[in-house]
């Protein structure tokens, strides 16, 4: 039987696509191949990915006259959309995930543009059929009976319609005097403090009112959700407008604020609006659970509200579908006005792409999605109930579609050096910073999990998971909530023992006078701090490169170091600069042995400046003082051989009858002992005599350190016998080596020397070589000059 009803499936849909009209099966063809080109950037070979990456497609160029075929322009878009896949896995970001119902979406939107075209008559059976086919489903669907609907592709624009309908409902003048006809009674605008940031600003923008008109309703501070509003407080504040002459004309409620995802009290809210003739008006995620089986109280009272906002794309996982505004009215010329409805047969076509979607989905692939999305909710939050130091913020603990949570760990002990207050605000700050990060890395760790950091009023920084928003767009799963507990294990006791040793770090690095600590509460990490060189006769500006030159050498010389530690220059724009930002810290972090190594090698990173700078002071008094020899030297030459001996002839002649036996002798400077002495004994010997042989590089070895352990972890039986020392030796490890590079190099005696003949010159060789006695001894004082200059 199941084989033959398959059979029979397959018949009927063979007949009804070889009945299908065929300009609309090459449509639906050619939508598929053009999707899949540009779906399938992946498999672009290397070498045409090397010459996309070097061509110019950012710069705009002429238009071609001959024109081009489809596959080069599908191929120019798919270059421009995975152009920058670099910079896009670095910025963690995750393109939707089109499935089938995506591609009939699309397919509406290629179907709007050629049912355009038909003859006015059949565009209009064919756009009211598919407006009223839509609205009908949606309407049932989400429990609005007898509703109206308004597609948009601005979610605020179905807002904005609505509150130009009541004010042409509440002011009969409105549609021939326009504003003056508000004059007499100004409208007020209700919407929660807890609303969408800058919504009410753009109503009375659009609509041309005053930001008087808007009245921002404060949550509720003692009693119920503090991200609810406060029904006796907006009592209070209708009776107070009315008083004083002004009309109350709407008001906005959450199903679903968006922050935490709480919902109004809906049904005391109706009963104010019944009381003073508004209109309600309700927005939220939390109105996706309408099309559940099962609804809770506090979200069904939003059924009775006079109009909703739909977002079924993301809900649903269906790109480029508009939002729907559901609403009740009875005088279609008044929706006409407003702008809800419209005469236009090409208006209603933006309905097509859900009409399409939601014929495929069905109402059970409806329900299935949103059903997965709140299971995937209540999930998580079962899990977070078992972890230590997590805070869940959530309205319902049986059933919440929005998960909120945050790290929060009680001020510790070494937090009593603030004052009650002072101590609240800077661990709260702390916290904050702490949560940002938390956010950040279960985003790049766990993508599908779609999480996110929300800043609340009350609670501060929070991790947000809120999968009706997210969930069918990137086919979150079990096994991704499952990931995302998992990473949450892990990363909790790296925040709980920072937030602990952070306060010891601090006090470690107030014990050396020349570090100096960086109150930075909005770095997530262990601390900052700073190495101030010793140095005080330095002036401001030579004293500020100095502690930048320190400080970055200090960071290298740290990320070398075999730790588990991460070492940074910190934010890119942030306020401190040329400090070494310290990361997340482990339990058993050895903080004294952290501080002492930072310590030693910022001190020997400065010591070895000074030795540089001594070595290049001593090069130059040693060149002054070679000149000065071999000046007294060529003098002393000119009086042992006369002044005949200079003259060009006759000097030859003396030459070659009597050979002069005096000679400069060559001197030699050795850096080590600063000293300038005579190269006699050098080539004599033929040998560098005197010469010291330079120490070796003491190796250094941590005693106390396990074979594998990590640097700055304490051992497992007694962490209290390591001393200074290892931090120490460390630094002197490191930085001896660079010093021992130096010095190798300074070892080199710089040799001036200006030798003599030998032998007896020829009286050509005499003539000629007479004259560069004085050439060939500045030669070697400014080879002399550039070694000092290398040094340097």
């Amino acid at each position: 039987m199941a084989c033959r009803s398959k059979c029979a499936t397959k018949r009927r849909e063979y007949h009804e696509a070889a009945t299908v009209d065929p300009l609309l099966a090459e449509m639906g063809k050619n939508l598929n191949e053009a999707i899949k080109i540009l779906e399938d950037g992946q498999r672009e070979p290397e070498e045409d990915k090397e010459k996309r990456r070097y061509s110019r497609k950012d710069i705009p160029g002429p238009l071609q006259g001959s024109g081009q075929d489809v596959t080069s322009i599908l191929q120019l878009v798919q270059n421009l959309m995975h152009g920058d896949e670099e910079e896009d896995k670095r910025d963690h970001r995750r393109m939707q995930n089109v499935g089938e119902q995506g591609h009939m979406s699309l397919l509406g939107h290629s179907l709007a543009a050629y049912i355009s075209v038909l003859e006015r008559e059949r565009l209009r059976k064919l756009t009211t059929r598919i407006l009223s086919d839509t609205t009908l489903w949606l309407c049932r669907l989400f429990r609005f009976e007898n509703g109206s609907a308004y597609y948009h592709e601005d979610d605020r624009d179905g807002l904005l319609k609505v509150c130009r309908l009541v004010i042409h409902t509440r002011y009969d003048d409105y549609t021939t005097d326009g504003f003056v006809a508000l004059s007499s009674r100004q409208p007020v605008i209700y919407q929660s403090a807890a609303c969408r940031p800058g919504l009410g600003q753009h109503l009375c923008s659009q609509l041309g009112l005053p930001l008087s008109c808007l009245c921002s309703v404060p949550c509720n501070t003692m009693f119920g959700s503090q991200h609810q509003m406060d029904v006796a407080l907006l009592d209070r504040l209708i009776k107070d407008d009315v008083d004083s002459g002004k009309l109350p004309l709407l008001l906005i409620a959450n199903a679903g604020t968006p922050g935490a995802g709480h919902t109004d009290k809906l049904g005391r809210l109706k009963e104010l609006c019944v009381q003073y003739g508004m209109w309600l008006h309700v927005e939220g995620v939390n109105l996706a659970t309408l099309v559940l089986g099962y609804v809770t109280s506090s979200v069904l009272a939003a059924t009775k509200a006079d109009s909703m906002t739909l977002t079924p794309g993301p809900w649903l996982g269906l790109p480029a579908v508009p939002a729907v505004t559901l609403y009740r009215h009875e005088d279609p010329a008044l929706s006409l006005a407003a702008g809800l409805t419209s005469s236009q047969p090409v208006e209603k076509l933006r309905a097509l792409p859900l009409w399409l979607s939601l014929q495929y989905l069905g109402h059970d692939g409806i329900v299935e999605r949103i059903k997965h999305a709140s299971q995937l909710s209540q999930k998580l939050l079962d899990h977070l109930k078992k972890l230590t130091y997590i805070k869940t913020t959530v309205e319902d603990e049986l059933n919440s579609p929005v998960v909120v949570f945050r790290f929060s760990q009680e001020a510790s002990a070494a937090s009593s050096r603030c004052s009650a207050e002072g101590s609240f605000g800077w661990e709260r700050e702390l916290q904050d910073s702490l949560n940002r990060w938390l956010g950040e890395q279960l985003a790049q760790q766990v993508p599908a999990s779609g999480v996110d950091v929300v800043e609340l009023e009350d609670e501060g920084s929070c991790v947000r998971f809120n999968p009706l928003m997210t969930a069918a767009v990137l086919g979150t799963q079990e096994s991704d909530v499952q990931a995302l507990v998992e990473k949450l294990a892990e990363v909790v006791p790296l925040l709980s023992s920072t937030l602990r040793l952070r306060e010891e770090f601090r006090e470690e690095v107030y014990r050396h006078t020349s570090l100096g600590y960086i109150e930075d509460l909005s770095w997530p990490g262990l601390g900052v701090v700073r190495y101030e060189p010793r140095a005080e006769e330095l002036d401001d500006s030579r004293r500020q490169l100095e502690v930048e030159k320190v400080n970055s050498e200090l960071l290298k010389k740290l990320n070398e170091l075999d730790s588990d530690l991460s070492f940074s220059t910190g934010p890119e724009f942030g306020p401190e600069k040329n400090c070494v930002f310290v990361g997340m810290a482990t339990e058993d972090l050895d903080v004294a042995e952290l501080v002492n190594t930072i310590a030693s090698l910022g001190r020997d990173i400065e010591e070895s400046s000074k030795l540089l700078e001594n070595m290049t002071e001593v090069v130059r008094r040693g060149i002054l003082e070679a000149e000065l020899e071999l000046q007294k030297a060529n003098e002393e030459k000119l009086m042992e051989e006369g002044v005949l001996r200079q003259i060009p002839l006759v000097g030859s002649v003396l030459n070659w009858f009597s050979p002069s036996q005096s000679s400069i002798k060559g001197r030699t400077f050795n850096l080590a002992a600063g000293s300038l002495d005579s190269t006699e004994s050098t080539y004599s010997t033929k040998a560098q005599a005197g010469r010291e042989t330079p120490p070796t590089t003491p190796t250094f070895s941590v005693a106390q350190r396990l074979p594998g352990q990590r640097l700055f972890r304490r051992s497992a039986g007694g962490h209290d016998t390591l001393s200074e020392t290892s931090s120490v030796g460390l630094a002197e490890e490191l930085s001896l080596k660079d010093c021992s590079r130096n010095m190798s190099t300074a070892e080199n005696s710089i040799e001036l020397s200006q030798m003599s003949r030998q032998e007896s010159p020829t009286p050509a060789e005499s003539t000629q070589g007479e004259g560069d006695n004085d050439t060939e001894g500045q030669s070697q004082v400014d080879k002399a000059s550039e070694a000092a200059d290398s040094l340097r």
